[in-house]
């Protein structure tokens, strides 16, 4: 919808005739304009819908307003078709036809009744086209809206309540049901809440809608998804998790087997810290020895309840004992492998300096000083200790680092003399 030139003095007869084309082509635009949202899918479906809140509100409103468009229109369209035959009177115009023409065409021509609280209202046909431009972008707007709300979000609703069916379903078939597992209950209240959201947008689709912000354009801005996003978030998390359960139900046995058989294991390295505990204290002397725990019992006892829900295929109760306890298995043997290298330590400090009294022997009788007395004299000491039981550690060292200096000592020159007194 355009609008015409501004008013003037009175206008020759090429002026007029050029008036007359461009309210002309005003009128089928504004005509175009009015069929198209009296046909608009949109405007139909406000018609026949049982509205609620600001959608009923501003139907109502809009209703009135394409009402008074058409009068509107009506009252356009016979100001041109008078101005037309006054035209029509002569192919060359006088003078107070040309005045009469510059009157209805620029001039406040047209009056209209009826249409709000005063009596009449009088418009130049610029103006009508201007006001008929206004409210018909307001009520374009509305009915744009409300059907792209309508066209965007019942049919995602719909999908994403097929396919809350679908995974209802298959929760029911691994034991997953309201009252009994969270999972249940998630999807009673995603089924709600889509049943509840899906009623009020087909009742008040314009509670659902964003405008843009800054645009003035008929329909600017877009459906307000958000309700529906976190339901669809809510569901895949469900289904996420049933299909866990599901997981649950194909490979259990093995996981079953997997843990007895980590549970095994650590029962396994607890017995050979306990063991080699009694060896350390019947060996170590002047040795602080942890006590070793007993074996996983409480993690035995929620393995057999865990056979028992695989028994009995419950499902939905066997999958988040089976995460806890492949999680705590780990962390027992873990735990026994910790206690084994505790306890185990003083026969791996006296491994290391055993080790370390050899091979500095190996290194002397490789530089020809095998026969050495002090040298002799300190190994012999050091490996009474280390080879003895209970052995003092904290002495035995001492004795290895004297037999050390030593053979340094000697390694590095120093006569037999200079070495008596280490």
């Amino acid at each position: 919808m355009g609008v015409t030139g501004p008013p003037g003095p009175v206008m020759d007869r090429d002026e007029v005739d050029r008036a007359l084309a461009r309210l002309g082509a005003e009128h089928k635009a504004v005509e175009d304009s009015l069929l198209a949202l009296q046909d608009h899918a949109g405007r139909r479906l406000l018609e026949g819908a049982e509205l609620t809140g600001t959608t009923k509100d501003r139907w109502a409103t809009t209703e009135r307003t394409i009402t008074v468009l058409w009068t509107y229109f009506d009252a356009y369209t016979a100001a041109l078709h008078e101005a037309r035959e006054v035209r029509s009177r002569r192919r060359w115009p006088g003078r107070e036809e040309l005045a009469e023409l510059t009157e209805r065409l620029r001039g406040e021509s047209v009056t209209v009744s009826g249409t709000s609280a005063r009596l009449a209202e009088r418009f130049t046909l610029e103006r009508l086209v201007e006001r008929m431009n206004e409210l018909y972008a307001s009520s374009l707007d509305m009915v744009v809206t409300a059907d792209a709300v309508w066209s965007a979000l019942p049919a995602r609703i719909d999908l994403l309540a097929a396919e809350l069916n679908r995974t209802r379903s298959l929760a029911h078939s691994v034991g997953v049901r309201p009252g009994e597992h969270p999972a249940g209950d998630e999807l009673e209240s995603i089924t709600h809440e889509l049943a509840t959201l899906r009623a009020q947008v087909v009742t008040d689709p314009l509670a659902f809608w964003r405008p843009a912000v800054g645009s003035s354009a008929p329909g600017g801005g877009r459906p307000d998804t958000d309700r529906y996003d976190r339901a669809a978030r809510a569901l895949e998390d469900v289904r996420r998790e049933i299909e866990a359960v599901l997981q649950v139900r194909q490979d259990s046995e093995a996981r079953l087997l997997r843990l007895r058989d980590v549970l095994s294991r650590a029962d396994r390295t607890l017995a050979e810290a306990r063991a080699a505990r009694g060896e350390v204290l019947a060996k170590i002397a002047a040795s602080e020895v942890p006590v070793v725990s007993g074996p996983p019992t409480a993690l035995q006892e929620r393995l057999a309840t865990a056979a028992e829900y695989r028994r009995h295929a419950q499902w939905h109760r066997l999958s988040p004992l089976l995460e806890a306890l492949e999680r705590e298995a780990e962390e027992e043997l873990l735990r026994a492998r910790e206690e084994l290298t505790a306890v185990t330590a003083p026969l791996a400090v006296r491994a290391e300096l055993r080790g370390r009294l050899d091979a500095y022997k190996a290194k002397v009788a490789r530089h020809g000083m095998a026969e050495d007395p002090l040298l002799i004299e300190r190994y012999d000491v050091a490996r009474r200790m280390l080879w003895s039981a209970p052995c003092d550690l904290r002495v035995a060292e001492q004795a290895v680092l004297r037999y050390q200096r030593a053979a340094a000592e000697a390694l590095s020159g120093s006569g037999p003399a200079d070495r008596r007194g280490m």
